[in-house]
């Protein structure tokens, strides 16, 4: 197949399991690696070195006798590399790999998976959710969280990068487990430990990118990546290698079946840029769903376009959807710097729309905005959009991570909460929100030398366009910035108001609102502003209703008619900060 051929069909084999080391269950490896312009290449294992053979693909393979626990690493033209599929490493991202057969895994219980409208998501970082930082250690609070009425975690991403601490994104190893966090069996404990309690668990992917320490691809695969385009984190990758869409479509397979995950989250897609007639997202997509592994498996996008023909496809489930985010912000925050500008100048309106449509930008003329964004996507269901109050983004890209309940009116955010939890789009909350976090979430990372010098500089230039945040950027890389970023540690009376009201709201959900969802849609949102700053929302369901009333900043301007209610937060009729909730199935 040449680069610019269309990939093969969802069932094909050609060019899979080509990347890595992979054993077929007696005794023998297949290694295999792209170096389409090495000279040679030879697989150094246990302290040898075999020639390996190319074929005219560019792909370098070799069969050989091994047992798991083994170090091993490709010499490509005279450099001993780790290889960029290992599934461990033996150290560092710059050591030698390990065999590790990860597929071997004898699963201690059943596991069916959810259905995707079930979901209320949590986005977890592993580093900081526990003392000890650790798979083991997270696995232990599964059914705390499940018990509140968590049904999927979404972890940040694992691959293994340098250094011990960091978000994840700058990844290198995207197929070994970071070594901080655990082996590949401490990360299927945690897993099964998830799934025991009834979770799903959703493993947020970097396929736009390679972080700055340790990706050796650059150098003996030129190839990978296209010189002549850049992404905001150097060259970008070329989808139409096919070649490069194998490593990614196997790393995708390779996580749902060997970590026997529900699905996956996938960064930045929009700088995911590919010519091919099939798009590799697309193929992606094809070859996930043809997956025949005994549960639904869910694909979600972090896409900036607010395109809807990723969904369309039937292939993703939903996308992160920032406009919500937005809109909940600045209504109640008030601030109008940077990408909240757009959002600032009407911020009930724009939740209205979130409320009616999912996106707000949709292609339309926008306030202070040059250019446009989006297109319709009203037509999708409602749970094709992952809703968010706060996310590692919003918050850890703020200069002091600061969270929302230390930007706005506390009761203002326990509307918020409430109107995140009950409305029939995806929730998604982030570690520590379900139980009132104060605590900040910064940016950190683990940087030596010149890199922690541009880093610590960079983060000082992010942030000229929001003034108001101050100047005082702490250093990401100093072990400080991640010790405070640790949640968990508040008043423990704040804590357990905030925990007994999450448990309230999701009780109700699964209960009254998710029975609903599953009879299906009746038709469109009917959201009304009914006041400066207040809201009336329907959304219309096959076996009934789900009315919301909602203050943010002021009450309607006629007070709404009086109904049992299921849910309320304050009075709607009379306070500026109020919410009420009627779950009303039709008789």
């Amino acid at each position: 197949m040449t680069k610019n051929d269309t990939p093969p069909a969802a069932g094909a084999a050609a060019s899979r399991n080509r990347w890595g080391a992979r054993p077929d269950g007696k005794g023998q490896w297949q290694f295999g690696l792209w170096a389409p312009a090495a000279e040679t290449v030879a697989l150094w294992l246990d302290g040898s070195e075999t020639p390996m053979t190319q074929d005219d693909e560019g792909f370098w393979s070799l069969a050989a006798k091994a047992e798991p626990g083994l170090e091993y690493a490709f010499v490509i033209d005279g450099e001993r590399r780790p290889d960029p599929a290992a599934r461990q490493q033996a150290g560092d991202v710059h050591g030698p790999s390990l065999l590790v057969d990860t597929a071997s895994r004898k699963w201690r219980s059943e596991w069916s998976g959810r259905a995707w409208d079930e979901a209320v998501i949590y986005e977890m970082h592993v580093g900081t959710f526990t003392e000890e930082g650790t798979f083991a250690a997270a696995a232990k609070r599964m059914q705390e969280l499940a018990d509140l009425g968590i049904t999927a975690i979404e972890l940040m991403p694992v691959g293994q990068w340098q250094g011990a601490r960091g978000w994840g994104y700058d990844g290198v190893l995207p197929y070994a487990p970071h070594p901080a966090y655990g082996t590949p069996k401490d990360m299927q404990e945690f897993v099964e430990a998830a799934q025991a309690a009834g979770m799903m668990v959703i493993l947020d992917v970097v396929y736009n990118h390679f972080g700055p320490d340790g990706a050796y691809l650059h150098a003996y695969a030129p190839e990978f990546f296209e010189e002549e385009r850049h992404t905001p984190w150097g060259a970008a990758i070329d989808f139409t290698e096919p070649a490069v869409r194998e490593y990614f479509i196997e790393n995708a397979i390779y996580w749902l079946r060997d970590y026997r995950l529900d699905g996956l989250r996938l960064d930045a897609v929009h700088q995911i840029i590919d010519p091919s007639p099939h798009h590799f997202l697309v193929e992606l997509g094809e070859r996930v769903q043809a997956l025949d592994l005994g549960r639904p498996l869910h694909l979600i996008t972090e896409d900036e376009r607010n395109e809807p023909e990723l969904r369309d496809t039937g292939c993703y489930v939903a996308s992160w959807n920032d406009d919500y985010h937005h809109s909940v912000h600045t209504a109640l925050t008030g601030e109008s710097e940077g990408y909240y500008a757009p959002f600032a100048h009407d911020p009930i309106g724009d939740l209205v729309l979130a409320l009616t449509r999912g996106h707000v930008e949709e292609g339309q003329p926008r306030h202070g905005k040059e250019t446009r964004r989006g297109r319709p996507a009203s037509h999708l269901p409602w749970t094709g959009f992952v809703n968010s109050n706060q996310t590692h983004d919003q918050v850890g890209n703020r200069a002091l991570g600061d969270r929302l309940i230390s930007l706005a009116d506390p009761r203002g955010v326990e509307v918020a909460h409430a109107m995140l939890l009950t409305s029939p789009f995806i929730p998604m909350l982030f570690m520590g929100e379900e139980v009132g976090e104060t605590a900040p979430f910064l940016f950190f990372c683990d940087h030596e030398g010149e890199l922690a010098r541009l880093t610590r500089e960079g983060r000082q230039r992010e942030f000229k366009d929001f003034l108001s945040f101050g100047e005082e950027v702490p250093d990401p890389n100093a072990p400080e910035t991640f010790e405070r970023s640790r949640p968990f540690q508040g008043d423990p009376a704040h804590m357990e108001h905030w925990r007994d009201l999450t448990r309230r709201l999701l009780s109700l959900r699964a209960e009254r609102i998710v029975p609903l969802m599953k009879s299906g849609r009746a038709g469109p949102a009917r959201v009304t502003r009914t006041g400066p700053r207040a809201i009336s929302a329907c959304w219309p369901f096959a076996e009934g209703l789900v009315v919301a009333r909602i203050n943010l900043g002021s009450p309607p301007d006629t007070p709404p008619t009086a109904e049992p209610e299921d849910f309320t937060i304050g009075d709607p009729a009379a306070d500026p900060f109020a919410f009420s909730l009627i779950v009303s199935p039709h008789k």
